[in-house]
């Protein structure tokens, strides 16, 4: 783990709840990449509706921030970088020790410009895959035993609109994201009928630090809390696949029809993410 923190919410917070949750709440909630974004956003959300919060990020005061500021009692930060699968664990195991956990939604997430033929990018491409990709697998492997002997939850991934095609310069981002939606579809599948439901995610531009350097348009760019209370009612509708906000859908399947050639002349020609450095592209 980073740092070995583990920290309960609020002065006199005794760590696990004991006030009794409202019928209507999804009761325990663990968020990745929660100091920040999404993440944030959602952890937000989550409270408001009476949910515990066990909230993961790697920058202490920004994390503390997030759980000063929400609503409700007990809520529980965890200081660590997700690729540090350990650590994840620990944390885990323990949210899970304050009760059953009803959410797991993994939200940490980076993302930079990278080329192939950049030696110096290979390490960007590997954090980029092992943030988005693989910490989500350490992410939910902790919950699902306890998930599945209780015949219920919801496993949350979140990917993008990035996944459906293939950016120009953003190869490590793009094929992590198309590799988060056929993850989450394997995972949704191997768990049928067992109770524990799988949801993806795709956000288009939402209004976060992560793309607040983006050097391109954003259609349909959503303010990040607005985009929470809409993911928060599609996980809760038990939605396998959405796209967030709906024009955006539109926009991915178009995109997925395009022939080949096309969409090459067409994305050849569009402004590309910044990468580590400053590298030109």
């Amino acid at each position: 783990m980073a740092d070995g923190s583990f920290a309960s919410a609020g002065p006199g917070a005794p760590g696990a709840s004991s006030r009794p949750v409202p019928a209507d709440s999804p009761g325990r909630v663990f968020i990745t990449g929660a100091s920040s974004g999404i993440g944030a956003a959602l952890a937000r959300a989550y409270a408001a509706r009476g949910a515990v919060v066990g909230l993961v990020g790697r920058r202490r005061e920004a994390l503390k921030s997030v759980r000063d500021a929400l609503p409700g009692r007990d809520h529980r930060m965890y200081v660590l970088d997700v690729r540090d699968r350990a650590g994840l664990q620990a944390a885990a195991r323990d949210f899970l020790d304050g009760g059953p956990v009803d959410r797991v939604i993994a939200s940490a997430g980076i993302s930079a410009g990278t080329l192939t033929d950049a030696p110096e990018d290979f390490a960007v491409f590997q954090a980029i895959f092992d943030t988005n990709v693989l910490a989500m697998v350490a992410t939910f492997e902790p919950f699902i035993a306890s998930m599945r002997a209780r015949r219920q939850g919801i496993l949350v991934g979140i990917g993008s609109v990035a996944g459906v095609r293939g950016l120009p310069g953003a190869g490590a981002y793009s094929a992590s994201k198309a590799a988060v939606r056929a993850y989450c579809e394997s995972l949704r599948v191997e768990l049928r009928g067992s109770g524990v439901q799988v949801v993806t995610l795709a956000p288009g531009f939402i209004a976060t630090p992560m793309t607040a350097h983006n050097p391109y348009r954003m259609p349909f760019l959503m303010p990040v809390d607005r985009f929470a209370r809409r993911a928060v009612r599609a996980i809760e509708s038990g939605d396998r696949y959405r796209v967030i906000p709906w024009p955006m859908a539109w926009v991915g399947r178009l995109l997925r029809i395009v022939p080949d050639g096309l969409y090459d002349a067409v994305a050849s020609r569009r402004k590309r993410k910044p990468r580590i450095g400053g590298g030109a592209q």
